[in-house]
């Protein structure tokens, strides 16, 4: 079967990009063709389907009110994005496209053009976007639900969309403009990561389509084994960002018994406001602020940590960063929002503690770090246990496959 899998970006920028890549290569592994769709990027891999790619538009840069409107529009309904889609299909003639991140840069407008060849549609939620202009459900820094169930204006009024009116506008009636034309109806299925995804979109009323929970999967090579050695660290790795919790799990960090550090890697907008705090509250000894990393070293690192801590405060959904950790044997320590208490057993592959209580977080780190070595071991087993029955690339593939049959089946009758 011949699959084109869309995403805005055709490189790795964050988790949707980990998805979308490991999903066409365990594709490619059980024999079937994956053919791509993106925006051109000089950041992108190379792609032989590269020339049907669609224009790099900035939309923060648009070189005065006209170009502004124009790219307003495009964002909309880019016709640019459905003749393109139009060319691929002619040249590839995919049997099912799988959506990922395609919402402004990309357009829904592809999905007339994969409709008029009548072909299936998966579309994989990373994001809230058809409940929440904003698409993460945070305004002002705060998980925000008042546009949950098509009171879109509320996103004009805060203007939650990076604090500008006129961008919020521009969300608002895209979200209006798609529901008005029934396009979410026009998509087969909806995939999410987490049951409380499925649940809020379920509360969003956006489509007719079914909506169906699947945990992400993990690389085909992914090496589920303990590590050599285990160093005195707990770990945070991720974008530096107020929604994330890092202050709380500062906060946390005064209260560990041990001499454990505490190790931050990532980069993002409250860098300078966290390496404040630390030196402020004197925590440079037991705080330590590394950068960003990749590859290897991230590896390396994630792998050594005595464990990962998320403590968001925001609705995550399915994070690579428990799951990359499940699967070293690290156990999690995560907050009780989003999809996060789905991914780690509390008590068995890790700890769950209230969101924004840095008092429960410090509890949960301390007993943590407090376990003798059986039972520590004990838990960094069951992680890995756990990742590999939860997120096999091969039961993925199933799973997609299943649908797609469904989907056929269903337009048969």
């Amino acid at each position: 079967m011949k699959i084109l899998l869309v995403n805005k970006f055709h490189y790795r920028k964050g988790g949707s990009e980990t998805y979308y890549f490991t999903l066409a290569e365990s594709l490619m592994n059980r024999g079937h063709e994956v053919v791509y769709f993106a925006m051109e990027d000089e950041k992108n891999f190379p792609c032989e389907q590269a020339q049907y790619f669609v224009s790099n538009v900035d939309y923060n840069n648009g070189g005065g009110v006209l170009n502004k409107a124009k790219a307003a529009l495009k964002l909309i309904y880019s016709k640019e994005s459905k003749d393109k889609m139009e060319q691929l299909i002619h040249a590839e003639k995919p049997d099912l496209a799988i959506f990922n991140l395609v919402h402004r840069q990309i357009s829904l407008s592809i999905v007339d053009a994969l409709n008029k060849y009548n072909i299936p549609i998966m579309f994989v939620m990373h994001d809230l976007i058809c409940a929440c202009p904003n698409y993460t459900m945070l305004s002002g820094g705060m998980v925000c639900e008042k546009c949950l169930g098509k009171h879109f204006i509320n996103c004009v009024k805060n203007k939650c969309t990076k604090d500008s009116t006129a961008k919020s506008v521009i969300a608002m009636l895209e979200a209006n403009y798609y529901l008005f034309k029934k396009t979410y109806n026009k998509i087969d299925t909806y995939i999410t990561p987490s049951g409380f995804y499925r649940k809020k979109l379920d509360q969003a009323r956006f489509t007719k389509s079914p909506i169906i929970h699947r945990k992400n999967l993990l690389p085909i090579n992914t090496v589920y084994e303990l590590p050599q050695k285990v160093g005195n660290y707990i770990l945070f790795f991720g974008r530096l960002s107020q929604e994330k919790g890092i202050l709380t799990l500062i906060e946390a960090m005064k209260k560990v018994k041990s001499d454990d550090e505490l190790w931050l890697l990532g980069n993002g907008p409250q860098k300078e406001e966290l390496k404040r705090y630390i030196v402020g509250n004197q925590l440079g000894a037991k705080v330590k602020l590394l950068g960003f990393k990749t590859g290897e070293e991230l590896q390396t690192i994630v792998a050594e940590s005595k464990a990962v801590v998320l403590p968001s405060e925001w609705y995550e959904n399915g994070p690579y960063s428990v799951m990359e950790a499940m699967s070293k044997g690290r156990p999690v320590i995560a907050s009780n929002i989003g999809g996060l208490p789905e991914l780690v057993e509390d008590g068995v592959t890790g700890y769950v503690f209230e969101s924004k209580n840095a008092n429960d977080l410090s509890d949960k780190m301390n007993k943590l770090l407090e376990l003798d070595e059986e039972t520590y071991i004990q838990m960094s087993k069951a992680a890995i246990e756990k990742a590999k029955a939860d997120f096999n690339p091969d039961n993925y593939v199933d799973f997609i496959i299943c649908e797609y049959n469904k989907i056929i089946s269903k337009r048969g009758k």
